[in-house]
């Protein structure tokens, strides 16, 4: 054969095998377009997960001082979160708690650091380590990644390894959420404040102060401000989107810490599962909180169901009864 084909030929041939042997992941992110498999797309900011070619979420590395999930796509195509701070304020928006991110995991009081509020100087920051894995199926998708909760000086005081499940069609989807917060340096301590943990900023229209139809349950029947401080398995939060009616509930599992947890619901929008706070709940004095010895792991485990329509409280307790024996 000719010495110039050669040249040509080998380096093509090179290419097309090494494709052939592209982990199974990098290969599932380009699925063809009427495909309803599910496919995780990687860029320097983050991880989006596609269905068919649609938008379902994005796991974003950095926003503020922590990773979020951000946009949440729900029924009808209708976005779940607030869209502040990560895009400016329409008319008629909320500009209130800047550290209210979409979805996220953090708390207010971590040996003597604060990890809800932002602020440069004295916050803390969770810094985004590595995607460890990913995966989809025909009905399903996973993400493992990993994270460092650092002191403002830069010290870590917990390892974070978080794993998301995502399933179902967007009319009732769930996404799990498994977190394992490990003290890695020294004992860690967690303090006794509402300003936590596992949350969601829903969007304005949602909200109950809103006056559009928006409301609050949880497993007791208990609404509104009634939910507020309430240990409960589940809570729930439905309102209009889009002018359709939509919901949100965070089914809390019985092996996840502090079980079953109060709740920092509230009816401007913030909806946040705390296993660390009491005293802000109930009255008294502030607790002794939890003590992480050093190399020990803490485990956080939720599930969030997104729904069309009204809350179904027969219908969201069977789904905690579901998740609670896997």
């Amino acid at each position: 054969m000719n010495a110039n084909v050669n040249r040509l030929l080998v380096p093509l041939a090179i290419a097309f095998v090494l494709a052939a042997f592209q982990p199974s992941s990098v290969r599932a992110q380009t699925p063809p377009q009427d495909s309803q498999v599910f496919a995780w797309v990687t860029d320097e900011k983050g991880v989006t997960l596609n269905r068919g070619g649609e938008l379902v979420l994005r796991y974003e590395f950095k926003s503020g001082g922590k990773p979020i999930v951000y946009p949440i796509v729900g029924p009808s195509g209708v976005a779940m979160t607030r869209d502040y701070p990560m895009k400016p304020v329409q008319a008629g928006g909320t500009k209130d708690h800047i550290h209210h991110r979409a979805l996220w995991l953090t708390h207010g009081e971590v040996n003597g650091v604060d990890f809800w509020l932002e602020d440069e100087k004295k916050a803390g920051r969770i810094v985004h380590e590595d995607v460890v894995d990913s995966g989809v199926s025909d009905d399903g998708a996973k993400l493992v990644t990993t994270a460092n909760w650092l002191t403002p000086d830069g010290q870590k005081l917990l390892h974070e390894k978080r794993t998301m499940i995502v399933s179902g069609p967007a009319e009732s989807r769930g996404i799990e959420f498994q977190f394992e917060l490990t003290a890695t340096d020294k004992e860690v301590h967690f303090g006794d404040t509402k300003e936590g943990s596992f949350a969601i900023r829903v969007p304005d229209s949602m909200a109950v102060d809103q006056k559009k139809g928006g409301t609050i349950l949880n497993e007791h029947g208990e609404r509104d401000d009634a939910t507020w401080g309430k240990r409960a398995r589940w809570v729930a939060y439905t309102g209009p989107v889009e002018e359709k009616t939509v919901g949100v509930a965070i089914l809390e599992h019985p092996s996840s810490f502090g079980h079953p947890c109060r709740w920092h619901v509230r009816t401007y929008g913030l909806f946040a599962a705390n296993p660390f706070g009491e005293h802000h709940f109930v009255g008294g004095k502030p607790t002794e909180g939890h003590t992480l010895a050093k190399g020990d792991t803490l485990r956080l485990r939720y599930k969030l169901v997104m729904y069309a329509g009204s809350a179904d409280a027969e219908k969201i307790e069977s789904q905690w009864k579901s998740f609670a024996t896997n």
